[in-house]
């Protein structure tokens, strides 16, 4: 390790004290100082806003802010934004919405919003002493909570359940405490943790105190929501007679839903095909997560953990083929909110919501489930017809022909020249090579 580099205190250093110690690693110090000063903000008060989002901040990362249209979910069309850099990935979403939107659009409802948080603690007392007691325990923990509880009850949301869970099978004298909450349209996880750890305190305070329990000292090891949600879950899907899907790359409907079909099973059987089946759908939702400040990290956490949920991990989507239509399916849970945190905070996640409609937290969950079964659906569609890199690879293009400095005549050509050529780098470097050739030789004095 080269300790010449451990920095103490850095945290407590001011923005361009933080700035001047990084570069000062680098060949070129003063290059990098001007490279994360021209991404900052003109509006100094914007900027301000932004640091302030995170720790330790010295400039701002940009990533495309893309928007796709025609997205018809429940008979209402929407113009939703997506945060990724992904070259393909709106295209796809925008693609799959017009597609739909001649077939009906896409359809969805959510399930339920229920959320949940647990307290882990060690209690080597009598079982069952503490079984037979949990119910005034837990009417002790909702009665401390009514202050934290109390406007979120207003709003219709709440605490829905308390429950003793023993665990001691697999861990010595190990307990949790499960509850179950509904945060209306807020993502939750200051309410419930805070809601968590009074749990914590009244139980401790509650097991130590009381001669009953034997005497035995609770340990509580943590307080903290799950990430995994099962109930807060969302179903989407689109359907339309077999006859409805003709001109699909040039192959019968029939052919198209017989390789489709097969290609959504092996994603049910195969976890290699299973995990990047699920991947495009996130490509999705992950993006919407984005755009409008929440946790696309939880997201993904817990739709991976459902996935697995059977014990193999398996695609999320499933198709029903009856009396000649095709539905296809996406369940899913997703956890999101729009309101708190940065959802009214960030100038662009405010932006994103309000063209959106300033949808709730429910709405917000169809929207996005139907963004991730877009990007899914356009890339099943690509796979099982034309294949992907043929699509993928002329979204890309742009990013090839910058990798190698393309002036905008060169961009231009290039864009001509590959409709109708395969795109990729060797193609590309060759293409350029000859055109700047040619170039060369006609700029030669004669």
């Amino acid at each position: 390790m080269e300790n010449n580099k451990i920095i103490k205190g850095f945290s407590k250093l001011g923005k361009d004290s933080k700035i001047e110690k990084i570069t000062s690693f680098l060949h070129h110090p003063q290059a990098g100082i001007d490279l994360l000063r021209s991404f900052w903000h003109e509006n100094t008060e914007v900027q301000k806003l932004l640091d302030e989002f995170s720790e330790n901040t010295v400039t701002n990362y940009f990533f495309p802010y893309g928007v796709v249209p025609n997205v018809m979910i429940n008979n209402e069309v929407l113009i939703v934004p997506m945060v990724i850099e992904e070259s393909s990935v709106v295209a796809a979403a925008a693609n799959s919405a017009r597609f739909w939107s001649e077939r009906g659009g896409f359809h969805s409802q959510v399930i339920s919003t229920t959320k949940v948080g647990q307290v882990h603690f060690i209690w080597e007392g009598d079982d069952a002493v503490l079984k037979q007691c949990f119910p005034e325990l837990r009417r002790l923990m909702l009665e401390h909570t009514k202050p934290i509880t109390s406007n979120m009850e207003k709003r219709g949301g709440g605490i829905l359940d308390i429950k003793l869970l023993n665990k001691r099978d697999e861990i010595p004298g190990y307990y949790q405490i499960l509850a179950y909450f509904d945060t209306r349209d807020a993502m939750g996880a200051n309410f419930i943790n805070t809601c968590l750890e009074e749990f914590a305190e009244v139980l401790k305070a509650h097991l130590d105190m009381n001669p009953m329990y034997g005497g035995f000292e609770c340990q509580v090891i943590m307080s903290i929501l799950s990430n995994y949600t099962p109930d807060c879950l969302v179903e989407t899907w689109v359907e339309c007679p077999v006859s409805d899907l003709k001109g699909v790359d040039e192959i019968t409907p029939e052919e198209f839903v017989d390789k489709f079909s097969k290609a959504v099973r092996i994603s049910q059987i195969d976890i290699y095909r299973a995990t990047t089946h699920n991947k495009g759908i996130f490509n999705g939702i992950d993006a919407i997560a984005l755009a409008t400040g929440n946790d696309f990290r939880a997201i993904e956490a817990c739709g991976h953990a459902y996935a697995a949920r059977s014990g193999s991990y398996q695609g999320l989507t499933s198709l029903e083929l009856k009396n000649n239509v095709f539905k296809y399916t996406l369940k899913i849970p997703i956890a999101l909110g729009s309101v708190g945190g940065l959802t009214k905070l960030h100038p662009l996640a405010k932006f994103s919501l309000e063209l959106m409609g300033n949808p709730d937290a429910e709405k917000l969950m169809m929207i996005s489930s139907t963004i991730g079964m877009a990007n899914n659906f356009s890339a099943l569609k690509s796979l099982v017809t034309k294949g992907i890199q043929k699509g993928h690879m002329k979204m890309h293009l742009l990013n090839i022909l910058n990798n190698f400095n393309a002036t905008d005549k060169e961009k231009e050509q290039a864009i001509e020249y590959f409709k109708i050529h395969k795109v990729s780098n060797k193609s590309v470097s060759n293409f350029l090579g000859q055109l700047r050739k040619i170039h060369e030789f006609q700029t030669l004095p004669t």
